[in-house]
């Protein structure tokens, strides 16, 4: 076992390299998926292939970076795996950008299908603790103000929370379940779809760094190591009980977030554009539990600056060509 993990405090990744237990990962080829496969191979060390299981849409071998590789399964074959004491993050869902291209209804069937062999496969395999990684957007789902995407994707989320903390209870196992708002770090995807990963191309490119929206846009950022170690962190924490939080952040607005990163990274200035509406976008979690959480357990805070630092290297490094 290493010493040292990427992401994790070391009595951390001791401890979960000394437990044992298999990881399995539903979902393992997103964004958080990839990052904690590349976390649990430097906790776990050598032979980290034999103990960590991967499963998404299809199967396909994923890249973590420096020679680190692992081959992901069929979901649908999550089944055929022996029992063994296990944990497992439940990553897999259809994500809201998917709801425009699909009818409500099938966009409902395809995820209820993905929950659905989830949970039928917890038992067989003699899952201790269960990691639902759910949304901000599930605060939205009773929402009228929210876009309908949001709304039905939130409600879907919510719905999954309910579900698996039901066979949790049920079966006298762990449910560890959390809202993520906003993340930063290594494995970011869709960069387009994101401000800070926005932010950061345009200062990596020597562009100032510019703020389009016309209201007023406030965001916490955490970096996904340390929403992982948390996570970890509480799948350990007892043998049995619900646990649920939000990730957090500081609230910040985006024009204060886009001159961090012309800072960090020495663009040439942030443009905000005026503020001219009443309007405002809040994606905000739960800081102040948050914070507590990461004192439990001995996890470090990340920077601001750190994590732009650290999103940067990573997209300055995608950016090289192969």
């Amino acid at each position: 076992m290493s010493s040292t993990a990427a992401g994790l405090p070391p009595d951390l990744a001791h401890r979960l390299a000394d437990s044992g237990l298999r990881i399995i990962i539903t979902g393992a080829s997103g964004w958080i998926g990839l990052a904690t496969l590349e976390m649990l191979a430097a906790a776990i060390g050598s032979g980290w292939q034999d103990r960590v299981h991967a499963f998404g849409s299809s199967a396909r071998r994923l890249d973590l970076g420096g020679g680190l590789t692992i081959d992901q399964r069929p979901l649908p074959s999550l089944a055929d795996l022996s029992p063994a004491p296990s944990l497992l993050l439940h990553l897999a869902f259809l994500t809201k950008d998917k709801v425009e291209g699909m009818t409500e209804a099938d966009y409902v069937a395809a995820n209820q299908a993905i929950a659905d062999q989830v949970e039928r496969a917890l038992l067989p395999l003699d899952v201790k603790a269960l990691w639902v990684a759910s949304s901000g957007a599930a605060y939205r789902a009773d929402d009228d103000t929210a876009a309908p995407a949001m709304q039905l994707y939130g409600r879907l989320k919510r719905d999954d929370e309910d579900r698996f903390a039901a066979w949790a209870v049920a079966n006298g196992r762990r449910a560890v379940i959390t809202r993520v708002f906003n993340i930063s770090g290594r494995h970011i995807n869709k960069p387009q779809h994101y401000a800070l990963a926005a932010f950061i191309m345009d200062a990596l490119a020597g562009r100032p760094v510019v703020v389009k929206a016309q209201h007023r846009v406030e965001r916490g950022m955490v970096a996904v190591d340390e929403l992982m170690a948390v996570v970890l962190a509480e799948l350990l924490a007892a043998p049995t009980g619900i646990s649920r939080f939000d990730s957090g952040g500081e609230g910040l607005e985006l024009g204060v977030i886009a001159e961090e990163v012309a800072t960090v990274l020495g663009a040439p200035g942030a443009q905000r554009a005026a503020i001219t509406s009443d309007r405002i976008d809040r994606y905000l979690g739960d800081e102040a539990a948050w914070a507590a959480l990461c004192a439990h357990h001995a996890v470090p805070r990340q920077s601001l600056a750190d994590q732009i630092r650290t999103t940067a290297a990573f997209l300055a490094e995608q950016a090289q060509p192969t």
